[in-house]
């Protein structure tokens, strides 16, 4: 048997590695839009960050089994036409919405956005979202006034990180001298051994001098 067709196994490889890249993938009918009209909308999605390109339902079904994005084939319904969208999917979403206002022919079937399948009316509601750089002035304008504080924190983090080191490593000194210094207990009596040892023991005790003898009256009258 022979096997696929080279031209359709590399239409299959070009779905696949358009899929994994793409940030988005933006699913419309074409039916009754004419050439001229096809090779418009490509430039303007082009512009806008993105490759329209048309494969049979078959062989992208084929693409999403090899990368698991299955979930968009319930759009590869009739003539199928793909945005990949590459940059911001709400500029692309935007050039789709003006496009078919002026092109009813163009009809959007849904999208696959971060791995999640959008209906046709939540596909629509994304032309509504700010640019990718609108969105990016709004955050830095959010985040102004705390990353300033905290530049003014880091700038002092080093210095505030030195005098705490300076001072641990004092801390530290002081402790280690004190722990090496001997320890002297005070005591304000001598010890019971001392005590004891101060005592005589019996038979040491000095002999008594002997009292002297009392004078004769009449000797103490005489003098």
């Amino acid at each position: 048997m022979p096997g696929p067709r080279a031209d359709k196994v590399t239409a299959v490889d070009e779905v696949k590695e358009r899929l994994e890249n793409a940030e988005a993938a933006i699913l419309t009918e074409y039916r009754g839009l004419k050439v001229g009209d096809l090779a418009t909308l490509r430039r303007s999605l082009r512009g806008a960050g993105a490759e329209y390109k048309i494969f049979k339902n078959t062989l992208v079904r084929r693409a999403t089994a090899q990368t698991g994005t299955t979930a968009m084939d319930p759009l590869l319904e009739g003539p199928t036409a793909i945005a990949f969208v590459e940059a911001d999917v709400a500029a692309v979403a935007k050039v789709l919405r003006d496009f078919a206002r002026t092109n009813p022919a163009l009809v959007l079937k849904g999208s696959l956005v971060g791995g999640n399948l959008l209906d046709a009316s939540s596909t629509g509601r994304l032309a509504d979202l700010p640019s990718r750089e609108t969105l990016l002035a709004q955050l830095a304008g959010a985040f102004a006034a705390p990353l300033q504080q905290m530049a003014g924190l880091l700038k002092a983090l080093p210095q505030n990180l030195a005098y705490g080191l300076s001072a641990l490593l004092d801390q530290r000194r002081e402790g280690g001298e004190a722990a090496e210094a001997p320890t002297e207990v005070p005591t304000e009596e001598p010890a019971a051994e001392e005590q004891a040892s101060a005592v005589p023991a019996p038979g040491d005790e000095p002999a008594e001098e002997p009292a002297g003898e009392p004078a004769e009256a009449g000797e103490d009258a005489e003098s």
